[in-house]
């Protein structure tokens, strides 16, 4: 990827941007130009995550490893992969690891029951990260938060939800009410 620099004159407000979205004669777009350039460009809607992949080390152990955490199905499995049934979604475990553990960096995995979990990484021997959420690393370095169902806005369709067994699984108010003040509040 090549970024232009700014050819204005001096006083004029530029931002480095892709030269091939905003190159117009040798010269950037000015800020507020370039906003309603890209506000007239379609662009798709994000509307949700189909799978997390994390790279792994030996696939039989990652399964032995997150087998002691969680209830799951299995969806596929290789030597180099194995897939993790989440539904309508899924958590790939890929093999070859090789960069340094997570720090920041993670993803909050959603579960029926987070007191389970925290008993489950106690028992395996896991140590949970300082923080108010429930975090931990696995062996390869991944870093997951785990997530309580009902407390958060995100939401199962109730024919995905009865194929998992999770019927009865519900949200918080504080999580209806969030899901309402942006007119999404379940039926």
């Amino acid at each position: 990827m090549t970024f232009m620099r700014c050819m204005h004159p001096e006083g004029a407000t530029c931002r480095p941007v892709l030269n091939i979205a905003a190159h117009r004669g040798g010269h950037h777009i000015p800020e507020n130009n370039l906003e309603i350039a890209m506000a007239q460009t379609k662009k798709a809607r994000a509307i949700g995550l189909n799978h997390v992949a994390l790279e792994v080390g030996d696939i039989e152990e990652a399964l032995a490893f997150y087998g002691r955490l969680f209830e799951f199905t299995l969806r596929g499995k290789s030597e180099e992969a194995a897939f993790l049934d989440l539904g309508d979604q899924f958590l790939a475990l890929q093999k070859g690891r090789k960069q340094p553990g997570d720090d920041g960096r993670h993803f909050g995995l959603v579960v029926d029951d987070k007191e389970a979990v925290r008993s489950a990484l106690a028992a395996a021997g896991v140590k949970v990260l300082p923080g108010r959420f429930l975090d931990f690393l696995d062996p390869w370095g991944n870093r997951i938060e785990i997530v309580g169902y009902g407390n958060i806005q995100f939401t199962k369709a109730p024919h995905v939800l009865r194929g998992m067994g999770l019927s009865g699984l519900a949200k918080t108010p504080q999580a209806i009410k969030e899901l309402a003040d942006k007119g999404m509040a379940p039926d």
